[in-house]
Parts: C-alpha cells; sequence; structure tokens
C-alpha cells in the first residue's frame, strides 16, 4: 500500500484539504492500518496534484485548498483496489514478535505473550466502542458504511489476537 493510494482512496470518499487528511489519518487508519505524519501527506498531495490524479476543488481562508479525485485518480485508485495483494512486502509487529519467542526465557515469555493478550484486549474494547458509535449514527433502513466494516475486521483481527496468546499461555502451562 502506499500513502498515494490512501490518500486517493479518502480524497475520493469526499473532498478535503490537507489538515482535514491528516486529522482523518490520525482518528481512523493510523494505529490500524497507515500512519500518515503532515510532512507526508502535503508533499504526496503535490505529487497528486502534478500527476493530474487529484485536481483542488476550493480555497479556503490563509491559502488551504480543498482537494477533490479526478476521474484518473479513480481509476487509478480502482487499478490499485483491484491489483494484487502482497504487492509489497507485509509488517506486522505482532507476527515478528512470535517468531522471535525463542530468544526469551519461559519467564519473559509469559509476561510478553500476557501483555499481547491484554494490549489486544484493549483494541477489542476500543473498536467496540467505534462500532457502536458508527452504527447509532447510522440512519435506520440504510445500508452500513465501510467504516463499519474495517472497523469490524480490527475487531476481529485484535480478537483472534487476545484468543492466540491466551492459548499460548495455556499450551505453555501444560509444558511446564
Amino acid at each position: 500500500m502506499s500513502l498515494r493510494h490512501a490518500l486517493l482512496g479518502l480524497l475520493a470518499d469526499s473532498p478535503q484539504t490537507g489538515y482535514d487528511l491528516t486529522k482523518r489519518f490520525e482518528e481512523t487508519l493510523s494505529g490500524h492500518a497507515w500512519n500518515a505524519s503532515h510532512s507526508q501527506i502535503y508533499p504526496e498531495l503535490k505529487r497528486l496534484l502534478g500527476d493530474g490524479l487529484i485536481e483542488i476543488v476550493g480555497e479556503g481562508s490563509r491559502g488551504s485548498k480543498t482537494y477533490g479525485v479526478t476521474a484518473e485518480g479513480r481509476a487509478e485508485l480502482r487499478r490499485w483496489m483491484f491489483s494484487p495483494l502482497g504487492d509489497t512486502p507485509p509488517r506486522n509487529e505482532f507476527v515478528l514478535r512470535l517468531f522471535l519467542l525463542s530468544s526469551l526465557d519461559l519467564a519473559d515469555t509469559r509476561v510478553l505473550v500476557g501483555q499481547m493478550a491484554q494490549a489486544s484486549d484493549v483494541e477489542v474494547a476500543g473498536l467496540t466502542e467505534a462500532i457502536a458509535t458508527i452504527e447509532r449514527f447510522t440512519p435506520p433502513g440504510t445500508r452500513p458504511g465501510y467504516a463499519r466494516f474495517a472497523a469490524e475486521f480490527g475487531r476481529r483481527y485484535y480478537e483472534l489476537q487476545s484468543e492466540w496468546a491466551r492459548w499460548v499461555l495455556a499450551e505453555l502451562e501444560k509444558a511446564s
């Protein structure tokens, strides 16, 4: 995944300023899917503008610009969405730590895996709350927003991590 495609997707949802995009990253994507700072977003917006994938659809006070995705930008986003997964190497810190558990002694492994379970439980609680908020603001009779689907995936992902960590702790107890 690239910042370029994340920005195109967010702008396909609705026109936004660089400030709005930075806030959306912080509030929705950071920590779950993708992290981007103000200093990364603005140069990428300039490149997208230069490539004709976005356009300025409004200007506000103090020179703020509202960007919208162009037809070419939508086509590029669609192309990327349908490209095979795995074009970029995956990075998952949780899984990396799994591979490195053998570097710890048994007591440290138990502590770390317990911390993994607790951290996953915290994420489940936060995403459960986010889902409830999304559902509260979804008008009756309308289809759920796509943010709801992403939040549900995240909740299930962290539930799996928590379940796995508790299984490891039980397996370690059996072996003792």
